[in-house]
């Protein structure tokens, strides 16, 4: 049962407005849904839209932020919750456990880096919470792209493709969110020589 989404999104304020859309759209939905909202704990960017969208809509938002982003005078002290972490490493442990679902907006390499952190987890067996790529404007179809050369070149089994849903839009990753999680493939689907 998913009662907060982890989302993890671009703290740019230098991006077209497609992106700063789907943001608000997705604060809304997951307050419509009842869900709670974990995130970057940042006002600034994709984060700070999403939240205020989330928050307008009557959901209850957690943030997760560094004390030097604090210092900045860029956290989200309008968060229900700021969770003050000593680092980015632990911020992403946080944000991972804190949420029942994990979901990524276009961001740049934080994003990348925290999707892929969650991606490799699931395929490990830490944890097997729903994880969705929203390809927003076909902004990770290059990354996708990767991943599919790396399951041609043998690098990558294709029962990782079943560790994350991609949804082209806010509407299709909420649908699938709202359905029950799919099981994750077994050890054996996943590794190989290759695969590592």
């Amino acid at each position: 049962m998913i009662r907060n989404v982890t989302v993890y999104c671009s703290s740019s304020s230098q991006i077209a407005p497609v992106y700063n859309t789907a943001a608000a759209e997705l604060g809304r939905r997951i307050a419509q849904r009842g869900w709670g909202l974990v995130y970057g704990g940042n006002r600034v960017g994709l984060m700070g839209i999403l939240s205020d969208a989330c928050r307008a809509a009557g959901g209850k938002v957690v943030g997760i932020t560094p004390q030097w982003f604090i210092d900045k005078g860029i956290g989200d002290d309008r968060a229900d919750e700021l969770i003050v972490s000593s680092g980015m490493r632990d911020r992403k442990e946080m944000m991972e456990n804190r949420g029942d679902a994990l979901l990524a907006l276009p961001g740049g390499l934080g994003t990348l880096e925290e999707i892929f952190e969650v991606i490799v987890a699931r395929q490990l067996g830490r944890h097997d919470k729903p994880i969705v790529i929203l390809n927003i404007a076909h902004y990770y179809d290059p990354l996708l792209e990767m991943i599919r050369h790396g399951i041609e070149h043998r690098f990558i089994k294709p029962a990782a493709n079943q560790l994350y849903f991609v949804a082209d839009s806010v509407d299709s990753a909420i649908a699938h969110l709202s359905q029950e999680a799919p099981k994750i493939p077994t050890s054996g689907d996943l590794f190989s020589s290759a695969s590592e």
